[in-house]
């Protein structure tokens, strides 16, 4: 509401791209809706993609465990559109395994017992598993608060969502670089994991994005 004049915060059928989300910021405090986290996150998103301690700086009295979950799953989203780009490159026949760098083959969890899968099946095995979890009214009935044991589920998943990015920079630099030109994607990704410690800095094998500088180096095969 703004001086007596409601906002409607929805894109109109028939709106254009370019028009979507042309609505005014609205503080976090004034958000009304179980959905809130998600609406704040992406309206920081909006704002400016590159500005990532704006869009990881938690607001006061959130919990910490809603806020990881709302922007996994906001990752996983986003990481959709990478995935629709790799398909024209990234080929069953092609890329067999997924692979970062020839050191690296990691296994397919979705299956009984893990095991290979070519790149682009590992993406969407992936991303539809993550789906699955972040959607399921057993690990997550709330998106105002999780208990504790499912918040710990999370890190598998970010795990899984980083050797997309990974297989995407070392194999498909080209689609890589232009995706994450537009999204700050990967770059975001990582210092989310590296804030929370959700990830080992040893698993992280990609260069900082901003100046090439290795993280860490390969060690070795990853484990499911």
């Amino acid at each position: 509401m703004a001086d007596g004049v409601q906002i409607l915060r929805r894109n109109r059928p028939g709106s254009k791209a370019k028009d979507f989300c042309r609505w005014p910021d609205e503080p976090f405090e004034e958000m009304d809706s179980t959905l809130a986290v998600q609406q704040f996150i992406q309206q920081t998103i909006r704002r400016d993609p590159a500005n990532l301690e704006a869009i990881l700086k938690m607001p006061e009295a959130q919990d910490e465990g809603v806020w990881k979950y709302e922007h996994l799953r906001q990752f996983c989203m986003e990481l959709n559109g990478l995935a629709v780009r790799l398909q024209s490159e990234c080929k069953p026949e092609t890329c067999t395994q997924m692979t970062a760098t020839e050191q690296w083959i990691f296994l397919c969890a979705a299956h009984k017992t893990p095991k290979e899968c070519p790149a682009i099946d590992y993406t969407r095995h992936t991303l539809d598993g993550a789906a699955c979890l972040l959607n399921s009214n057993k690990y997550f009935p709330s998106r105002v608060s999780i208990k504790e044991s499912s918040v710990g589920k999370l890190g598998s998943v970010c795990r899984r969502v980083y050797r997309i990015f990974s297989h995407a920079y070392f194999h498909h630099r080209a689609i890589f670089d232009a995706f994450e030109k537009e999204t700050h994607l990967c770059k975001r990704f990582t210092f989310f994991v590296t804030k929370y410690s959700i990830i080992s800095k040893e698993i992280l094998i990609l260069p900082k994005l901003d100046d090439e500088i290795p993280i860490s180096q390969t060690v070795g095969e990853s484990e499911a």
